[in-house]
């Protein structure tokens, strides 16, 4: 890509949005400690830019996850989507004001990122929290990079080679132009192909009827246990069952993580679960790799020495990552690193990545059951960035259905096989939504 494109790149305009949406039903529930999901809404957002000369369409997708974005029981589930949607369009409505300017794309998303945090627009019957608004929110950033790249016929991730001033993330990073400078450096390895499957493993499922079938089948061997967070001593009786059931199927190293969904009431609660695991099972205790966010998401409010737990294991802050704020409050509370994902904005997840990387923190890239284009847009991401985890992708695991249009074009992506996605790093421009089958 020549400079002159990349400068071009840097004067993205954005013309029109629109969002629209339809429902996915899951084959089997995920069962979060929030409760079980068993449907869901998608969201899908497509948006016209201009690129010097050029006009150019992008495409965005994720779930509204409201369950996860926002765990409020005094509200309705069928209210919540409601205000959701309803702030979906409104975003739809006032992006091309957010991005009234000539900016490069990373601009544009961060810009956006900023304003589903500070704007709380009144909507009846509920608001939408910070998270919930950012999930809208994160359909029109990935749009607008995949718009871009297509505008210049490259992918997304190469339009970092020449630095250009960030205002909007520059000072975290000591310096105009830093902020590129950052990405180049994360992005000097070459893209990886392939990434592990990730089997999400709930708390009442029959691990011979439930998960077994997919072992032989796909070839799974890594692991995704939904905890509950509230009992030490059943958490750890449930990884190491999982661990030695797995062992009996003749997988030699399962790998393991855990996720409590913020259950944990604090850090030793953690370290509890730790020693009652290596107590019961010192190998399981071996083969778990990473626990995300165990406690509360406002990691001011819910604040804990995470060190003595990072130092056993790595412990990811997730929802807690909101801000650039929240990157350094992160980093003087112990975590280990960051829980990304696409769905809290495609800008500040690669930002984040690059200053994870900058203060040697360590970075794992998870889902919200992305469907479709948004799992080919995550695979995409793992690729470039360095992941401990590569990526989870489980939409082909609860809602198989919404993958359907792309299993042509990206086959090994969802289709698993001996374990493991094949990534799409060669075949796509934007974000990976320019040609359907």
């Amino acid at each position: 890509m020549s400079d002159q494109a990349l400068q071009v790149a840097g004067s993205a305009q954005v013309l029109e949005a629109r969002v629209t949406f339809s429902h996915q039903p899951f084959v089997r529930p995920l069962v979060l400690s929030t409760g079980p999901i068993a449907s869901i809404t998608q969201a899908d957002a497509v948006v016209r830019v201009r690129v010097g000369e050029v006009e150019a369409e992008g495409r965005g997708c994720i779930y509204l996850s409201d369950l996860w974005a926002w765990p409020d029981p005094a509200v309705e589930h069928a209210d919540r989507d409601a205000a959701m949607r309803a702030y979906c369009h409104d975003v739809a409505e006032r992006l091309p004001r957010i991005s009234d300017q000539l900016a490069h794309p990373l601009a544009i998303g961060l810009r956006l990122h900023h304003d589903a945090i500070e704007q709380s627009p009144t909507m009846q019957p509920a608001t939408p929290p910070a998270l919930a608004r950012c999930v809208c929110a994160s359909i029109f950033d990935a749009a607008v990079h995949d718009a871009v790249g297509q505008a210049l016929g490259v992918s997304a991730f190469d339009l970092y080679a020449a630095d250009q001033p960030l205002p909007e993330a520059d000072a975290a990073f000591g310096g105009v132009g830093r902020t590129f400078a950052a990405i180049r450096t994360m992005f000097s390895s070459p893209p990886r192909s392939h990434s592990p499957a990730w089997w999400i493993v709930g708390k009442a499922d029959d691990l011979e009827q439930d998960v077994r079938p997919h072992i032989k089948k796909h070839g799974y061997f890594a692991f995704k246990l939904k905890i509950m967070g509230r009992n030490a001593d059943e958490d750890a009786q449930r990884v190491a069952e999982v661990y030695r059931a797995a062992r009996d199927w003749g997988i030699n190293q399962p790998r393991l993580t855990i996720d409590s969904n913020e259950a944990n009431p604090d850090a030793t609660s953690v370290l509890d679960f730790l020693d009652r695991l290596t107590s019961i099972d010192r190998d399981a205790c071996a083969a778990l790799e990473m626990i995300e966010q165990p406690t509360g998401r406002d990691i001011q409010k819910h604040a804990f020495d995470w060190s003595p737990v990072a130092a056993r294991k790595p412990v990811m802050v997730d929802e807690g990552l909101m801000t650039l704020d929240s990157m350094k409050l992160a980093r003087e509370q112990g975590w280990s690193g960051f829980a990304l994902k696409t769905c809290k904005g495609h800008s500040f997840a690669l930002v984040a990545a690059a200053w994870a990387q900058q203060h040697g923190m360590a970075l794992s890239l998870q889902d919200l059951t992305n469907p479709g284009l948004s799992a080919v847009h995550a695979a995409l991401f793992a690729a470039r960035v360095p992941t401990m985890n590569g990526v989870e992708l489980n939409s082909s695991q609860f809602t198989p259905a919404a993958n359907t249009d792309w299993l042509d074009r990206f086959p090994d992506l969802f289709r698993v096989r001996n374990g493991m996605h094949q990534l799409p790093v060669s075949t796509t421009v934007g974000l990976g939504g320019h040609a359907l089958p």
